[in-house]
């Protein structure tokens, strides 16, 4: 416990004084993997640490890889700060900067807890695509560095608030919307679509409910082949993760339990948040204690632990680092394995 204060200290003095070099490559390690499944071994090391980049921010979410042509650290992460509003860069040898502020509203009142932007990820062109609580869109920034509107409404009524998106090959965006960036949640007056869907928005704009059923859908990812949609439950009444088919036409059939938290003994019961799903179609989702990690079939091999909440995870580097948002801190831990895609 005295290790993982004076880690949280030193990160929060770091980001307070907006220390722009980090040129260490001896970062701290917080946490532990639980290994439930041998399986888990061909997936991370047994010697495997977590490491934490920076930290400081009030609720990290969204992590995002994006690929630099010709820079030796080969890339940069980006990963919303939903209270704070923005988008914070983080890259190798360069520390933690604010990349996008505002991300999410660009109101002049005040917007409750969670104005900023939450699921981030790139488009064929590589273009950043945010899920923005405030503004209820999903945005696109196009080339020339600003921001356009993809969809903010459905049948005329504006979402709730955006939460995750998974973009398909084809450049359909499949997101989520449920009701945490609402400042009054489900009893805003704001509101004015009555229930939390799943949504398909197709490259022409047309938007379509996929699912309306799950109270409180939240992360969303697709299998390697995307002949499957998982999405997660955030209800803790009912914490089950879904997977379903995506039919010839594109849209999505009848869903299927996947996983449910309430029928393990290993973990506590619990709802999930934001996931990813490697090469092998493994799923790496957050959920009680940390991130779990499924095995294609629906069970549970292991979880990766920093003590702390994690809201979300993504791939990076040459697809093999999994980066962590766990509350204030970016982490990321080296696997055996890929990110789908890469």
């Amino acid at each position: 416990m005295k290790t993982f204060n004076l880690v949280k200290t030193l990160l929060l003095v770091c980001m307070v004084c907006n220390v722009s070099a980090q040129n260490t490559t001896n970062y701290p390690t917080i946490g532990r993997v639980d290994r439930f499944d041998p399986g888990l071994d061909r997936l991370i090391a047994p010697d495997a640490r977590i490491e934490v980049l920076c930290g400081g921010f009030e609720w990290a979410e969204g992590p995002v890889w994006v690929p630099e042509a010709g820079n030796r650290f080969g890339g940069y992460v980006l990963f919303s700060d939903i209270p704070h509003n923005a988008v914070v860069k983080w890259q190798e040898g360069g520390g933690a900067t604010t990349f996008l502020k505002p991300s999410g509203y660009t109101g002049v009142a005040d917007y409750g807890a969670e104005p900023g932007s939450n699921g981030l990820a790139l488009d064929a062109k590589g273009r950043l695509v945010s899920c923005e609580h405030g503004d209820r869109r999903i945005s696109v920034i196009t080339a020339g560095g600003g921001k356009m509107t993809l969809a903010d409404r459905w049948n005329g009524k504006r979402f709730n608030s955006p939460n995750d998106l998974a973009i398909r090959s084809n450049g359909d965006i499949f997101f989520t919307d449920p009701i945490y960036g609402l400042p009054a949640r489900e009893k805003d007056p704001m509101r004015e679509i009555d229930f939390c869907g799943v949504y398909r928005l197709q490259p022409d704009g047309t938007v379509t409910v996929q699912s309306r059923e799950m109270s409180r859908p939240n992360g969303i990812a697709f299998s390697p082949d995307e002949k499957t949609l998982y999405v997660a439950n955030s209800d803790g009444a009912d914490p089950v993760w879904r997977a379903f088919p995506v039919k010839a036409d594109g849209s999505l059939g009848d869903p299927r339990p996947f996983f449910d938290a309430s029928r393990q003994d290993r973990i506590r019961s619990g709802g999930g948040d934001g996931m990813k799903v490697d090469a092998l179609g493994n799923v790496f989702a957050t959920g009680p204690g940390g991130v779990l990690v499924i095995s294609p079939g629906g069970e549970l091999l292991g979880r990766i632990v920093t003590g702390e909440r994690i809201a979300n995870v993504g791939w990076g580097n040459d697809g093999s680092v999994l980066y962590l948002t766990s509350d204030m801190y970016l982490c990321r831990i080296q696997t055996r394995t890929k990110g789908a895609g890469f």
